[in-house]
């Protein structure tokens, strides 16, 4: 039986019996005991640093057993796949083993035997158990076994309260595919817009591309919601997240948005590119007859018109007179068709009770038609600019300033009153033959809504404010019926929007405070782009009609409705936007979708948050990268 270090010590020094022992004969012979007694010292003392040096080795081994540990589990909550599954997926095994053999190599500090097991947790994470046997040296002289170490970790995505608004180019090119470098010239089609839980159930008539087998814009739709499941994965269940969107084109759908937190924030009038009634216009042939009935008096005295006012249905109205005949004593009767005459120019209107959804008549036409807001807005007052002091930007541009009088308040698109008229500030017109009531198409003078189909007017998906919203929610929102790509690319517009709702000092600071006892969100704005500005000084948005009203980019009227100052204000526009963003604590990740970044999008987004992709399977992985950089991975135990 071996012997314990105790007894081999006393054997030694004592023998078996008192009188047998190494010190009971030194009693009698004192010959060298010093070199004795200092050789019987060192025993004791290569123990004690026998130990000391084994307990160093251990207490080293385990740090970076730990740290190998923390590794393997980290890489393997990275690369895990969200799943059902109660086991941790074979890629995320083989990296969780990878990054442990690339910490501890084995045969440090003499290791044998070392193990690392990954496992998925009840909480969708991955923890880990890492063991080592390390042989002693010093102290196995003395009889000390291999030492068995063992150490335990787990890591998650730690996720703060946080808010997420994606900001997202719904533009007719997500239509195509993402190598549809010149685009796809897909077909337009109408569809009726459904109700939406954020505005009134308005119905009416949107206009779409048809989109493509494997669009561009079916992608985003994807990536969105995997974003989602991503974050969801990771998310404690003392965790906070409100997601909020905007679809942007030339416009931004957020009138009932404002309204909901006050209906005062927009104008109760505005000056609309329009036209108003002028009086009548002779149409067709008159017709005569004879009235013997009446004398000179009552003839030239006679006139009526029919209706009184207005117009029939039809549009038409008829003035009838007498004209008395001197050589046969006779009263000649006229019926004169008539038809409107307008004068286009800018007219102010009443939108008291159309910025609230209400139906109400349409000013410019004479058949009875009637208007519903959909909710897209124009802005309040601007400075036309191509820079911008970033500490006192206009109205349009501060986010947070809380609208007080008309040149602060928001004004409600109103797509159906507006005309163009040329290059005319004003101008009287009557229509033609094949256009009686002035709606002249292939001229100079007719209504936006004519062009529609053609994107000079949109109003896409309205506004989501952040709130928190189930996986369905998300669904529902990018798998609607309008959202649908349309119109053309304004980056400011989207970016206006998106800070606008986020930030936490503006009128919708509400939605995005620090929950009861917990810290401020984290705040970020996902930005997602297809192509490069392509403003236009003709179609009709978020500044009205640039060629009249000269709000961005104050040059003349450009027939070809191409500015490149316009361009580059716009541009201004959107850094500054950006900057607005950045000033609030707001995290921008760009992402250019089939789009190179450009440095204007480079610069917008928080350094190192700019992301390049090529197609959809990219974009998904973009968006997946980017809620895992939103989800903080960090070691938990």
């Amino acid at each position: 039986m071996r012997r314990t270090v105790l007894e081999r010590f006393q054997r030694c020094f004592f023998g078996t019996t008192p009188k047998g022992g190494l010190l009971a004969r030194l009693r009698g012979n004192v010959a060298g005991n010093t070199l004795a007694m200092m050789a019987i010292a060192l025993i004791p003392l290569l123990f004690i640093a026998g130990s000391a040096i084994d307990t160093a080795r251990l207490y080293m081994v385990k740090n970076r057993l730990q740290q190998a540990c923390d590794a393997g589990a980290l890489a393997g909550r990275r690369f895990m796949l969200s799943s059902s599954s109660t086991t941790l997926d074979a890629n995320a095994t083989t990296q969780a083993n990878a990054f442990f053999s690339n910490n501890f190599k084995l045969g440090l500090f003499g290791t044998k035997s070392v193990t690392f097991t990954p496992s998925k947790t009840s909480e969708n994470q991955v923890a880990g158990t890492a063991t080592a046997t390390v042989p002693m040296t010093l102290t196995g002289m003395m009889g000390f076994r291999d030492q068995a170490l063992t150490v335990n970790c787990e890591a998650r995505y730690d996720v703060a309260d946080t808010d997420i608004m994606f900001v997202l180019d719904t533009t007719g090119s997500m239509a195509c595919l993402a190598s549809d470098t010149n685009g796809c010239n897909p077909v337009i089609y109408s569809y009726t817009r459904p109700s939406d839980p954020d505005a009134p159930d308005y119905g009416g008539t949107g206009y779409a591309s048809t989109e493509k087998s494997g669009s561009k814009i079916s992608g985003l739709r994807q990536a969105v919601l995997n974003f989602y499941d991503t974050l969801a994965a990771a998310v404690d269940p003392a965790t906070h997240l409100r997601y909020g969107f905007v679809t942007y084109t030339s416009t931004v759908n957020a009138g009932y948005a404002v309204t909901a937190v006050s209906p005062d924030y927009i104008v109760n009038s505005w000056t609309y590119n329009s036209r108003r009634l002028a009086g009548d216009a002779n149409t067709g042939t008159a017709k005569t007859s004879t009235d013997s009935s009446k004398n000179a008096s009552k003839c030239n005295a006679y006139s009526v018109r029919s209706p009184v006012t207005g117009y029939t249905t039809s549009g038409s109205a008829t003035r009838t007179y007498g004209t008395w005949d001197s050589s046969n004593n006779s009263c000649t009767i006229t019926e004169q068709p008539l038809k409107p005459k307008w004068t286009y120019e800018k007219v102010t209107y009443d939108t008291s009770q159309y910025k609230l959804g209400n139906t109400v008549a349409d000013p410019t036409k004479v058949t009875g038609a009637t208007s519903r807001w959909l909710g897209c807005l124009e802005e309040r007052d601007t400075t036309a600019s191509s820079s911008f002091d970033y500490a006192n930007l206009p109205y349009d541009l501060n986010p947070d300033f809380v609208p007080s009088s008309d040149a602060t308040r928001w004004r409600p698109m109103w797509p159906d009153v507006v005309y163009y008229r040329g290059n005319n500030s004003s101008v009287t017109y009557s229509g033609n033959s094949s256009n009686p009531l002035g709606d002249d198409t292939t001229g100079n003078y007719y209504p936006v809504m004519a062009v529609a189909a053609n994107g000079q007017v949109s109003c896409g998906k309205p506004a989501k404010r952040l709130r928190t919203m189930t996986r369905t929610d998300v669904s529902n929102y990018v798998n609607a019926a309008d959202f649908v790509p349309m119109g053309g690319t304004y980056h400011d517009t989207g970016m206006i929007w998106g800070t606008r709702l986020l930030s936490p000092t503006g009128i919708f600071s509400n939605d995005t405070g620090a929950w009861p006892g917990r810290n401020p969100p984290k705040r970020y704005i996902v930005f997602m782009t297809d192509g490069d500005m392509q403003p236009s000084m003709c179609l009709y948005g978020m500044y009205g009609i640039e060629n009249y009203d000269k709000r961005v980019a104050n040059v003349g009227y450009q027939s070809s409705c191409s500015s490149s100052t316009q361009l580059n204000n716009h541009y201004a526009r959107f850094l500054a936007a950006c900057a607005a963003a950045k000033a609030r604590n707001i995290s921008i990740f760009v992402v250019g979708f089939g789009q190179t970044l450009t440095s204007q999008l480079t610069q917008c987004a928080t350094p190192g948050q700019a992301f390049y992709a090529a197609n959809n399977a990219s974009l998904d992985a973009a968006f997946q990268t980017i809620a895992k950089r939103v989800a903080m991975l960090r070691v938990s135990k």
